[in-house]
């Protein structure tokens, strides 16, 4: 294990009851509708891919790249209201003190993720940002990972990933990573079965549950 690579939204940050909340109502105002369970299949993928679903689906008017910007600017003005998930900090605190390079590698936009560093100063202690908008595939493709990978110039077999969405678990195998399923259940009940290791929680991990996972 060279590289530690964490997904944002509902592993970081407990922000998917807040997106779902914008997103759903931003939808309705523009005349869609859907249930929650179909919202929930769109977790870990790109804003991109929603909202262009979207507009195809119910004819909404705006531009995909339109209803983007509502949400995003309707995210900014919410941020107030996020918190770290539980533990994060403690178990981010660990890796970094034990040496651990860190990165960071969300489906969400830039705008958000850059919001999200500043607000619990991420930057002190991961080495790599990368958002949704900086790649062309999204998640469940693998591009995201291998381009951290690449970035960090660490080979993705030495790779763990932390992800709560089923979408997200799918990529990091797909690249050839290990990958802990985090089932946080504000992001919904997420299929996480593809992942290496399931927990509920990061006090249930330490370093030696990590490094097996490559033994």
């Amino acid at each position: 294990m060279k590289a530690i690579i964490f997904d944002m939204d509902g592993v970081i940050v407990d922000s998917e009851p807040l997106h779902f909340e914008l997103e759903r109502s931003l939808l309705e105002e523009l005349g869609g509708k859907i249930t929650k369970e179909e919202h929930k299949s769109f977790v870990g993928t790109t804003d991109y891919h929603m909202w262009s679903t979207f507009k195809e689906k119910f004819n909404l008017k705006p531009s995909v790249e339109e209803m983007i910007e509502m949400k995003k600017e309707r995210f900014i003005e919410n941020i107030y209201r996020i918190e770290l998930v539980e533990n994060f900090q403690e178990f981010m605190l660990t890796l970094y003190n034990e040496g651990y390079p860190m990165a960071l590698a969300s489906s969400n936009n830039k705008k958000a993720v850059n919001a999200i560093i500043k607000k619990f100063d991420l930057d002190r202690y991961m080495e790599l940002f990368i958002s949704g908008e900086e790649v062309s595939k999204g998640k469940p493709d693998p591009e995201i990972f291998l381009t951290v990978a690449e970035k960090m110039k660490i080979e993705p077999t030495a790779c763990l990933v932390i992800e709560d969405a089923y979408n997200g678990v799918r990529a990091a195998k797909a690249a050839g990573m290990k990958c802990i399923g985090f089932q946080n259940k504000n992001s919904g009940n997420q299929d996480l079965s593809k992942a290496d290791l399931v927990v509920e929680n990061y006090n249930k991990l330490d370093i030696d549950i990590l490094r097996k996972l490559f033994n």
